[in-house]
């Protein structure tokens, strides 16, 4: 005898149609709207999870900027002389010292400031 996959089609859809939960009208009910919508939701989370890493590190390097130049100094010189300095906080780390704990990111843009000027007197 045939088999049509009966229970088995049954679960793949109860389990497509739970996912899709939270969608409205026919995203939600019915079967190759659910499933067209979420395999789009599925590229959109993807791509954005990668997207997210991205946005962070803008988000940061702003930040950062935004302090560095409060001290004088612009991103650019403030990153150099942080490997000059060989201070090896990631940006996160700076961006959260910036805003949470300003007297010890003044410790630090002062440490960036000694190695810079002591590659310029070197130079």
């Amino acid at each position: 005898m045939r088999t049509r996959k009966g229970s088995a089609r049954r679960q793949a859809k109860r389990r497509l149609f739970q996912r899709a939960e939270g969608y409205v009208g026919g995203r939600r009910r019915l079967y190759r709207t659910a499933k067209e919508n979420l395999v789009r939701a599925g590229r959109f989370a993807y791509r954005d999870r990668r997207r997210r890493r991205r946005d962070f590190r803008r988000l940061w390097i702003t930040r950062l900027n935004a302090a560095a130049r409060l001290h004088g100094l612009r991103y650019s010189q403030f990153i150099a002389g942080l490997v000059l300095a060989n201070i090896e906080l990631d940006r996160k780390q700076l961006s959260e010292m910036a805003i949470h704990d300003p007297s010890g990111f003044e410790v630090v843009v002062s440490a960036v400031k000694k190695a810079l000027e002591a590659q310029q007197a070197a130079a």
